[in-house]
């Protein structure tokens, strides 16, 4: 797992307190040191605590994960139609599945090695894909998914600058049997509800695949990749 990234990996997993990220930090522990962040250490909808969280663990980094992301909360669930439109919800969406993690990508990045190969990686969705969308629905987790993937897409432009062995990728994970998944599991075809092992194992196989040329890009589990 991860052969093409040196040994002894320095590793930060952001949402280390759900079900993939868990994953990813029991998948990375014996790949070096992984510094799993929940909410209490970043929150994503506060810009300071991410600036300080950064500052505390400092670098060289080789990974950072992000593994993180709004469906559904106690406010309610992804809007069917445009009547259901909220600009609470629409303004929660983004900062949570946008904003954040874009704010992350600007206090970590500068931390990432730039002699060897690094990658930091976001979980997006496909459906955040504007290309692919042929069902509609979902107003606010689509739409911030989408931004998600030209904020990370923007800022791999900038990143090659600095660091031209790095990767900055939006990974789909698939239908993964977590908390953000199970109230719309009863659809899932056969075979296709994945384990958050199983989803973080794959997406740790897509980013040992991909290379500086693949940096910016969307990609799903199985290593395709995904229209935006």
């Amino acid at each position: 797992m991860l052969t093409t990234f040196a040994p002894d990996l320095r590793i930060v997993v952001i949402g280390a307190s759900g079900g993939i990220g868990s994953a990813f930090v029991d998948l990375l522990r014996p790949r070096g040191k992984v510094i799993p962040l929940a909410r209490a250490d970043l929150d994503l909808t506060d810009p300071a605590s991410i600036t300080a969280a950064a500052a505390r663990i400092g670098g060289p980094l080789d990974l950072v994960i992000v593994a993180t992301g709004l469906l559904h909360d106690a406010a309610g669930g992804p809007e069917k139609s445009l009547r259901d439109l909220d600009t609470t919800r629409l303004a929660r969406s983004f900062a949570v599945n946008a904003t954040g993690p874009a704010l992350v990508a600007a206090a970590f990045l500068p931390l990432l090695r730039t002699d060897r190969k690094t990658a930091f990686a976001a979980l997006s969705a496909r459906v955040g894909s504007i290309a692919d969308n042929r069902l509609g629905g979902w107003y606010g987790y689509r739409a911030s998914k989408a931004a998600l993937n030209q904020l990370l897409r923007t800022a791999a432009i900038e990143h090659a600058r600095r660091a031209p062995l790095s990767v900055v990728a939006s990974l789909h994970p698939g239908t993964v049997d977590t908390g953000l998944s199970a109230p719309f599991q009863r659809g899932v075809a056969q075979g296709k509800l994945f384990t958050p092992a199983f989803s973080a194992r794959a997406m740790l196989d897509v980013l040992d695949g991909l290379t500086p040329t693949d940096s910016g890009g969307l990609y799903a589990w199985d290593g395709a990749t995904i229209p935006f």
